[in-house]
């Protein structure tokens, strides 16, 4: 099965990147048009190289292009979805191979995952500017209170378990639906995954490969629906893209020991930062729209 499930995502990985080709070789005049600077490559690496260590890509991402202004408000949420899908797919294809978790667990997680980013995807790629301002900030300080949760250790600490049984399946399922349709939006599938998982009683361990192969099939299908929307930086999403392959797959594969737990609390602190910043900008701009 788990052959099948390699040559699902290897099918699903080049129709987005033929989908992304053909929109882009279609419509020159798209947002951000343009080869990528070494600034973009370098966020797309670290960000990921951070990702793969179950930190997140999509908050720190958020975090850098807003403050140097790399990319509108209103692209960051299909820059992050377009920009980071195949960084992730790498990372499913490394993760599912050495990490053990049962099957028929990680394959409904995933279809889970999936049909829950499809519906998001929609939503969010039609939503206005201070829609996504105000939705992208709120996401950011949720992110946050996960990272805090992990960081103190207030986050479950999970069993031992593989997979899942009983009445879990229900709650596992529900569970990833609905973190696959708030994906989208900007909010990291990994934390709140990683608590779901560790609540259900399966083991931290085991949620790496559901985590990564959810958001590996996930984000081509949410990514595909930003690009043929144009609601994405073309050349952020490219940048991200060649810098996140080689950082996810350098994480995965080299690093053995790093404390992770500074480097957390240093995000948590910049997220909070840029969340609170979105939700001023959405107001500012609100009391502006009114006073016109």
């Amino acid at each position: 099965m788990i052959a099948a499930l390699f040559v699902a995502l290897g099918i699903l990985t080049i129709a987005f990147v033929a989908v992304w080709f053909t929109e882009a070789r279609k419509h020159p005049d798209m947002p951000d048009p343009g080869a990528p600077d070494a600034e973009r490559i370098a966020v797309g690496f670290f960000a990921n190289f951070f990702d793969a260590l179950g930190i997140g890509s999509f908050a720190t991402t958020t975090t850098y292009v807003r403050l140097r202004k790399l990319v509108a408000d209103e692209l960051i949420p299909g820059t992050l979805n377009v920009g980071h899908c195949l960084p992730t797919i790498t990372q499913a294809f490394i993760g599912i191979a050495i990490i053990e978790v049962d099957v028929p667990t990680l394959v409904l997680m995933i279809a889970a995952a999936v049909a829950g980013s499809w519906y998001g995807a929609g939503v969010v790629a039609k939503m206005p500017r201070r829609a996504i301002q105000v939705g992208m900030g709120v996401a950011l300080l949720i992110a946050a209170g996960f990272m805090f949760a992990k960081a103190t250790g207030v986050m479950p600490s999970g069993g031992e378990t593989l997979g899942l049984s009983g009445v879990g399946w229900a709650i596992g399922l529900v569970g990833s639906f609905f973190l696959g349709s708030i994906m989208p939006l900007g909010i990291g599938y990994y934390a709140p995954a990683m608590i779901l998982i560790s609540m259900l009683g399966m083991s931290p361990r085991a949620a790496f490969p559901i985590m990564m192969g959810a958001c590996a099939f996930l984000m081509p299908v949410a990514g595909m629906q930003f690009v043929r929307k144009q609601r994405h930086s073309h050349r952020a999403s490219v940048g991200l893209a060649i810098g996140g392959v080689f950082g996810s797959a350098l994480a995965l594969l080299v690093i053995k020991e790093l404390d992770l737990k500074k480097v957390t609390w240093l995000v948590f602190v910049v997220v909070i930062y840029t969340g609170i910043s979105l939700l001023r900008t959405a107001a500012r701009e609100k009391a502006a729209t009114t006073k016109a």
